[in-house]
């Protein structure tokens, strides 16, 4: 997605600048540009259609420098991918402005601004922020004034760097559902979307909160918040280096990436959540269109994110009214099909390079679907080029084997999708909005669930001789419960299998005793009553109970039976907080075994072969 680097220094700072970019590379997008105040106070522009190369290699025929500077890294929203429409955005021959996010309102400012007597040069939503910014100053406000005064007069989710020749000596930040970093460094300051592209130059970053504006100069820097006060943020240091990822304090990489969640999940949900709806912008410039003539689904994915979409297909039919296919892409390549009219096709990948489904959303665009949509989190792979439209899934670099942060982040897409879908459907505006807030909640909700790594720590020493395991769950739980298994057998190398519960009587049952663990996810929901009775059925047969349970179910541990209570989640949560659980149960497990956690026998992170 869209990426910006913003510097103010004594030295050049192009390459700063262009060194940002690239390392935000991974974030995707579409066309890049630079701007810079020269040492003469005239503002000097670059911008070029394509990879961050092509800016660069214009660079060297053309160049400019200039001690304070912004960069962007654009994926299309509003308006085609193009060099005219590449950030940055100027207003008259002084302000120039960088924005990532989606000004909701920007039809209704467009118009004010062409009665105010403004012309507009590109198809954006980002050309009416620094119209505004200019109009201000017009009327007598210095740069950060202008930025708190227009502001207030923008609807949606945004990340604002604006600097103006009139002011060589400041960059003006404003953060509102975007995020934007501010790096610490020795007589010169930095601005970044993501950190990682500062830390060539820096560790030291400070995080802006929800609506803070940052006023920074080469030797200082004074943050005000969202009512307009004077705040001090804390200084981070991060553990992190320009040449690799470490596994910081985590005894493995998947550890790490599981208590990475929070912070994953808030990253995908950032700038995608308006006041009351999902932004479809964040699905591509002509999501829209598309989503006004979806009528089926078809979701195509492989492992885990086969599991992701299976869930999907619950929220798709119950939330959205849409009809949902969900298949395994090496299962989906070879047999005949019938596509349905106005059929979305989904593909769903970590790596975006895994080869069925990769193969399967070639196969896909000669068979007439309405379009199709790819969920990754590798934003230059093959998948995201060769798709219609793409949301990536910010879950950060993914290291271990067992996908973890990828899974969750995953579904937290796949909700986003059904609440756009949704809309046009069966799902009223109070019901989009009440999802909206509740998933807000949802990296709260998922902080709580991974307090309870100490008692699964524990628990995990009663499976040090086990070799077999069964996972039950009912409704969008039961590829919760697939997903449990495969993460277990993944790491752990014991044979595990999961079933929906009502059918543990049609077979499964005949292998419960005393030596088999049987793992349920039981959260309170309609289906409750049902599940009870099975897990009385393991009970009966003299099967050792695993249930993670919803905090407000009169279950108790005893003999036989381990409850472990989980925090009260709004039921479309569920499926995402009960996947917590499993996967720590996996991850001590596996280190009860002695096995290699992050690089288990066998398999590979992105599986580019059939």
């Amino acid at each position: 997605m869209c990426g910006i680097v913003g510097a103010i220094a004594e030295r050049d700072v192009t390459a700063i600048l262009i060194e940002g970019l690239k390392r935000l590379e991974y974030r995707g997008y579409d066309s890049a540009g630079l701007a810079v105040i020269d040492q003469d106070h005239h503002l000097r522009r670059l911008r070029a259609l394509g990879k961050v190369a092509n800016l660069e290699a214009a660079l060297k025929e053309k160049p400019i420098n200039g001690t304070c500077g912004i960069a962007h890294t654009r994926w299309a929203t509003h308006g085609k991918p193009s060099e005219i429409n590449a950030h940055p955005h100027q207003s008259g021959h002084d302000i120039a402005l960088v924005h990532n996010g989606i000004i909701e309102n920007h039809d209704v400012l467009r118009k004010e601004l062409v009665a105010a007597g403004y012309q507009f040069e590109t198809e954006t939503d980002t050309e009416v922020v620094a119209h505004l910014v200019h109009m201000h100053m017009q009327q007598g406000m210095d740069l950060l004034a202008a930025v708190k005064a227009a502001a207030p007069k923008l609807d949606g989710s945004y990340a604002i760097v604006v600097m103006t020749a009139k002011e060589p000596e400041h960059l003006v930040a404003l953060r509102h559902g975007n995020p934007i970093v501010l790096g610490i460094g020795f007589g010169e300051h930095y601005l970044a979307s993501d950190s990682l592209a500062l830390l060539p130059v820096t560790q030291r970053f400070v995080y802006l909160d929800e609506g803070d504006v940052v006023d920074l100069q080469r030797n200082d820097y004074q943050i005000y918040d969202k009512n307009g006060q004077p705040v001090t943020r804390a200084i981070k240091t991060l553990d992190m280096t320009a040449d690799g990822v470490s596994r910081g304090k985590y005894r493995h990489f998947m550890q790490k990436e599981i208590f990475e969640q929070v912070d994953a999940i808030s990253a995908t949900l950032e700038g995608r959540l308006g006041r009351t709806q999902v932004l479809q912008e964040m699905f591509g410039a002509d999501a829209a269109n598309i989503f006004d003539k979806v009528n089926n689904v078809q979701i195509v994915a492989c492992g885990t994110s086969y599991h992701a979409g299976m869930v999907a297909r619950y929220w798709l039919e119950n939330y959205a009214g849409l009809s949902c296919q969900v298949e395994v892409a090496s299962e989906y390549r070879y047999r005949n099909k019938v596509v349905h009219p106005n059929t979305l096709f989904v593909a769903i990948s970590q790596s975006g390079e895994t080869a069925d489904t990769l193969a399967a959303l070639r196969q896909a665009k000669t068979l007439g679907y309405l379009a199709s949509l790819v969920i990754c989190n590798v934003p230059e792979s093959s998948l995201v080029r060769e798709a219609d439209l793409i949301f990536m899934t910010r879950a950060g670099v993914e290291i271990g084997v067992a996908s973890t942060k990828a899974f969750t982040t995953q579904l937290a897409a796949l909700l986003l999708l059904t609440l756009v879908l949704g809309r046009r459907h069966c799902l009223t505006a109070d019901d989009e909005a009440m999802i909206c807030d509740q998933l807000r909640q949802l990296p709260m909700l998922v902080e709580e669930a991974l307090a309870l790594d100490p008692a699964i720590e524990k628990l995990s020493h009663q499976f040090a001789h086990k070799h077999n395991a069964l996972f039950l769950g009912r409704g969008e739980l039961y590829p919760v419960a697939l997903e449990g298994a495969l993460k277990l057998k993944e790491i752990s190398y014991i044979h595990a299998e999961a079933y929906p519960a009502g059918e543990l009587k049609h077979g499964p049952l005949a292998l419960v005793d005393k030596d088999m663990p049987v793992i349920a996810v039981a959260p309170n929901d309609h289906l409750i009553d049902k599940l009870k009775s099975n897990l009385h059925e393991v009970r009966a047969r003299g099967g050792e109970l695993i249930v993670f349970a919803d905090s407000t179910l009169d279950l108790k541990s005893e003999p036989g039976l381990n409850v472990f209570m989980m925090p009260v989640v709004p039921v479309i949560l569920q499926s995402i907080v009960y996947t917590i659980p499993l996967q720590l149960l996996a991850y001590h497990v596996a280190l009860i075994k002695g096995t290699d956690v992050d690089q288990p026998r066998n398999l590979a992170k992105s599986v580019t072969v059939e």
